[in-house]
């Protein structure tokens, strides 16, 4: 029970929302089987050497550059559903090839085309969920799709753990028709959703196909949205964008960890992000969504000082307890912007252009996945003056989130603290959901 005028912890959210949800988190969970060994599967099962196996994964992100933009477009012209099955469709037919790959050419064929499925997925999805959960929810929604990714990440990675051996190449094919599998089974899940229409104004993402007039000349003319793009793309460069990169590299090496340390450090952000992604949504709610992302800027910042600090202590145990902290900073500051961000970007859209959005939306993400990496490697070499670099920025990104607060009207900018008025679509004979404002409802 939550207490009176506090939101519930489990927000109660539509069952559309809960079955999408559950199939992000069943696809999570055979991403997470394969995510991490992709560079051994390739370089240690397949014999590529180091550079050309670091090229086929960098291709999967690659392939992302392309994947955003179409997964948008199409959820705008097919519907948002329909493109996230043909999203799945393509994903688990890369999965199967790099099963089966042997050679370079094959191995980069199927990660590309892995890519560009998991590409086209990600804004659709998105849409979608912004779409069934409505303007009450769409906080909650995201913030409860961030626990559950992680969950199912999380999950894969440990089973894979215990089955996959370079010893043994045939266990890799096995988990990569087991992501395969993942893909394919969340497809009658979607199938089986109802949407909202019942004739009301209907919601982004779950309509009938609409009009592309504008294109995406129609978002980047909106220049709230533009400033939006730019804060994410440099937020996840110095944050997300240096978490497999450059905390990795500084802390096995000038940090003097062990790989087994840092195992723990990663599996400390995912705990943390599972346990309190709900208590920080509940924390947020009645606030506003750029203080979240502020705090979040604020919350690295101080995960990268957390690094400074453990690289100054040799190794040992100490220096794995500091990276451990700093994980778990970093994680708490996943769990404020998750619920922030996205449902900014899908509170800005226009229902006939809540793809597009999400597409570019998406694509601020990659785009830092991308520069992150590549910015960061460079100047490893600098070591701790690294992440003072990155301190700086975090704390610029956080005063450039409170300024963004001038250019949101306040219902976009205003994390939702009545979440337990969310209403259920009513399901009628005739096959259509109604939510219970909709006048058309009473002539049932």
């Amino acid at each position: 029970m939550s207490e009176p005028g506090r939101p519930a912890l489990i927000p109660p959210l539509p069952r559309a929302a809960w079955a999408v949800l559950g199939g992000d988190f069943i696809s999570a969970v055979g991403s997470g089987l394969t995510l991490p060994y992709l560079f051994v599967y390739a370089h240690q099962v397949r014999h590529l050497s180091d550079g050309t196996a670091g090229l086929v994964v960098a291709s999967v992100a690659l392939a992302s550059l392309a994947g955003n933009p179409l997964g948008g477009a199409l959820a705008d012209r097919w519907t948002a559903r329909r493109a996230v099955i043909a999203g799945l469709a393509v994903a688990a037919g890369g999965s199967v090839a790099l099963a089966f790959a042997r050679s370079a050419a094959g191995l980069f064929g199927a990660a590309c085309l892995l890519g560009l499925g998991v590409s086209v997925i990600w804004p659709a999805q998105d849409a979608l969920l912004a779409g069934v959960a409505g303007p009450a929810g769409r906080s909650a929604v995201f913030s409860v799709r961030h626990a559950t990714l992680n969950a199912g990440l999380g999950l894969g990675a440990v089973a894979a753990a215990a089955v996959v051996s370079v010893a043994h190449p045939g266990t890799f094919s096995a988990v990569y028709l087991a992501d395969a599998c993942s893909f394919l089974a969340v497809i009658p899940v979607l199938a089986r959703v109802r949407l909202a229409d019942g004739g009301r104004q209907p919601e982004p993402g779950t309509s009938e196909p609409r009009s592309q007039a504008g294109g995406y000349r129609q978002v980047l003319r909106d220049k709230a949205f533009v400033r939006v793009w730019v804060l994410t793309a440099l937020i996840v460069t110095v944050s997300f964008g240096q978490f497999q990169s450059s905390f990795p590299g500084y802390a096995t090496r000038p940090g003097g960890i062990s790989t087994h340390a840092l195992g723990l450090a990663f599996a400390a952000d995912t705990l943390t992000v599972v346990v309190a992604q709900l208590f920080v949504l509940r924390w947020l709610a009645g606030r506003r969504r750029t203080t979240g992302v502020a705090l979040a800027a604020t919350a690295w910042a101080a995960s990268w000082a957390v690094v400074i600090a453990g690289g100054r202590l040799g190794g040992g145990a100490a220096a794995a307890a500091a990276f451990v902290i700093a994980m778990v900073i970093f994680a708490v500051g996943e769990t404020l912007f998750s619920p922030t961000m996205p449902a900014i970007i899908n509170d800005l859209a226009p229902p006939e252009a809540a793809g597009r959005y999400n597409g570019l939306g998406v694509l601020a993400f990659t785009t830092g996945f991308l520069i992150g990496p590549v910015a960061g490697s460079a100047a490893l070499a600098a070591g701790p003056g690294l992440f003072a670099v990155l301190i700086v920025a975090c704390l610029g990104a956080a005063a450039a989130a409170l300024r963004l607060s001038r250019h949101l009207p306040p219902a976009v900018n205003q994390v939702e603290s009545r979440a337990a008025e969310i209403s259920e679509p009513l399901v009628y004979s005739d096959g259509y959901d109604r939510m219970p404002d909709d006048p058309s409802a009473h002539l049932a």
